[in-house]
């Protein structure tokens, strides 16, 4: 008689989030059911970084392109260079740790993200998931031209003397700190997205 097949026990990623060409780094550290999709990723990302999600997005990992799957390609059987993001776990592609992916999010600025899994955790079930435990400095406003425009948004508003001081500063108003984290602001905004996740049977 076959030997029947005990599932893999559910985990828990600890995952560290690093907005690339950010000095201080700008970071997030992530604790996220292993078996999530990449398109549950992206919404947590968006929500933990702190963006709007109005701009396109994809997540890369060597050869592979994973993003947003296009009905218009798919009705007409076109083959598509990106694998739907919604089809795709999370241990799919990360599946050692310190294995990395690369989220790019906007393509015109083109703020791109390493996302390195640090640990493999068993599940708590007194805890929901997603979870942000740690971090560092805003998340830079949208539109502001990439890692370039976000530097030069920071030295203008850091010098009220500077020609273009008030002008930066009415269009991006005035509760934006560059300085600012809060680790209990990220998991209230997360707390929507929150799945509590059982542990495995032994």
């Amino acid at each position: 008689m076959p030997t029947k097949k005990i599932p893999a026990p559910s985990e828990i990623y600890q995952l560290k989030v690093t907005l690339l060409g950010t000095d201080p780094p700008i970071w997030r550290r992530l604790l996220v059911p292993a078996g999530a999709t990449l398109a549950y990723l992206h919404d947590v990302l968006q929500t933990a970084m702190g963006w709007d999600d109005d701009h396109l997005h994809e997540f890369s990992a060597g050869q592979r392109r994973f993003g947003r799957a296009n009905p218009e390609e798919r009705f007409l059987g076109m083959p598509s260079e990106e694998e739907d993001e919604r089809m795709v776990s999370l241990s799919s592609v990360l599946a050692r740790v310190g294995s990395k992916v690369i989220y790019t999010y906007d393509f015109g600025d083109g703020w791109e993200h390493a996302i390195v899994l640090e640990k493999r955790l068993p599940v708590d079930p007194s805890i929901a998931y997603p979870v942000c435990t740690d971090g560092q400095l805003a998340c830079p406003p949208e539109d502001c031209g990439g890692i370039p425009g976000f530097y030069d948004l920071v030295e203008v508003l850091g010098d009220p003397n500077h020609e273009r001081h008030d002008e930066m500063r009415d269009w991006i108003g005035d509760d934006f700190d560059p300085e600012a984290f809060s680790v209990d602001n990220v998991n209230q905004a997360l707390a929507p997205k929150r799945r509590r996740t059982k542990a495995p049977k032994s």
